[in-house]
């Protein structure tokens, strides 16, 4: 095992890494901007080290003052959670040959899933379900294009290979508007992403957003800690969370996830990672796979009773992984609340003084937060300032423990979505569950006027 790990991100995911390197006995180095000098885990560190100016591009995207940072402090492994340079390639390859431990897949690993059209043809191979498009990124020709589009089935999805969060998409339904939803993407997807290459898809009308999570340790052993349903969402970004997915056969989850283990045995993957599907009329459609933990981590570690970033850690030290495909149960029900510093309903950014904070307590419920009564939330960052994770025997407890969660719960001096949190637990259709990717966008046009 390490004797000391860099965190080289902020937030909760920060704290929620600094925690399990606590009860690994290992130490934690924490970096920060200046914005975050004030948080909870740079409070609580044993060593900290601020490697720049609130910007990202200046501090948390800052590659040599993190690996300088790693060096000054002696730390001998990187974790670099999720977001920032969490999936970048040229980041993992710069640590390890700075002879520091990545603390997430190879390089390799990261460039073949982080390109989308690679990643697809990867998954091709490997027998997992992916959505029908083009065989890999669009050509130049319009004639081509067209033929494909039509080979495919309008309405189809111009997607960056090179995309992620929601940004290089755009929707076509008819072939007059294809060519040049191709060009405005492509400038879009150079503009973003370094990468203009984009590849077309099939546009699913009303699908679900599933997600199996995985963890392989570099000896071949591979398992998935069952599914998660991700489709309240609203442009592209996930709100609520829960495990396991309503209504989906057991038989069907365990059939994907198998591929999605030989998948992982196939390339040769290590860590954790999330393989991300669309999934409608009984069939499941590969979209992308996130070669790191992800937001929504609690609610399998609620459900299986896995420490998902301390077998991170293990699996990056050397260790095998301790526990068989056989030996993993997935026990109840888990229904995760994202906490946004923004409006509740127009979703627009909130930063500003906490001047109280109230997180909720009882049975069967988890608060993942870095924030605090009197602190700064900063405006240069992601607007999520914690989680409320809930589990109960059944999805209906675990709805009548959120809902009272969310009752409890007390933040003042900024705006969050815990308002809209509340409607959304009494909402009938969510009540029912199976709602689909578009409704909770739909939710908000009804009642946002």
């Amino acid at each position: 095992m390490f004797k000391k790990i860099l965190v080289a991100n902020r937030g909760e995911i920060a704290l929620r890494i600094q925690r399990a390197c606590r009860e690994l006995g290992v130490k934690a180095v924490m970096v920060y901007s200046e914005a975050d000098r004030d948080a909870k885990y740079v409070k609580l560190a044993e060593e900290a080290v601020c490697i720049g100016p609130a910007a990202s591009a200046l501090s948390y995207l800052n590659m040599p003052a993190i690996i300088s940072a790693a060096e000054v402090t002696d730390a001998e492994a990187i974790h670099p959670g999720y977001g920032f340079l969490s999936e970048n390639a040229d980041f993992a390859e710069r640590v390890e040959r700075s002879g520091f431990q990545f603390i997430g897949p190879t390089p390799e690993s990261i460039r073949i899933m982080g390109d989308k059209v690679s990643a697809k043809q990867a998954m091709i191979k490997a027998g997992v379900p992916c959505v029908p498009g083009s065989e890999g990124e669009l050509p130049d020709d319009p004639v081509q294009i067209k033929r494909i589009a039509k080979a495919v089935g309008y309405p189809v999805i111009i997607k960056a290979a090179g995309g992620g969060g929601g940004r290089g998409m755009r929707v076509v339904h008819t072939e007059a508007a294809l060519i040049n939803a191709v060009a405005m993407t492509k400038n879009e997807a150079g503009a973003a992403f370094g990468n203009p290459a984009v590849y077309l898809e099939k546009f699913l009308q009303n699908p679900r957003h599933i997600e199996i999570q995985i963890l392989a340790d570099k000896y071949k052993n591979a398992v998935y800690l069952g599914e998660r349903d991700c489709s309240m969402q609203r442009r592209h970004q996930k709100i609520i969370e829960e495990a396991p997915a309503l209504g989906i056969p057991r038989k069907l989850i365990e059939r994907v996830g198998d591929r999605c283990v030989a998948a992982c045995k196939k390339i040769g993957y290590r860590g954790a990672g999330t393989f991300e599907f669309l999934y409608e009329d009984g069939d499941f459609y590969f979209i992308e796979m996130n070669t790191r933990v992800q937001v929504e981590h609690p609610v399998t570690e609620m459900t299986t009773g896995i420490d998902i970033v301390k077998t991170q850690i293990m699996v990056a030290a050397g260790e095998k992984l301790p526990f068989t495909q056989r030996q993993i149960q997935v026990r109840g029900h888990a229904i995760e609340c994202r906490l946004n510093a923004e409006d509740a309903y127009k979703c627009i950014p909130s930063p500003g003084r906490i001047t109280m904070w109230h997180p909720p307590g009882g049975p069967g419920v988890r608060v993942d937060s870095h924030v605090y009564t009197n602190y700064f939330v900063p405006p240069n960052y992601d607007s999520m300032i914690g989680k409320i994770i809930v589990h109960g025997d059944t999805r209906e407890q675990a709805l009548a423990r959120m809902r009272t969660a969310l009752g409890e719960t007390v933040i003042e001096g900024i705006n969050t979505n815990v308002p809209l949190h509340r409607e959304l637990m009494v909402d009938a259709k969510f009540m029912e569950g199976g709602t689909n990717i578009h409704y909770l966008e739909g939710w908000l046009a009804d009642h946002v006027r």
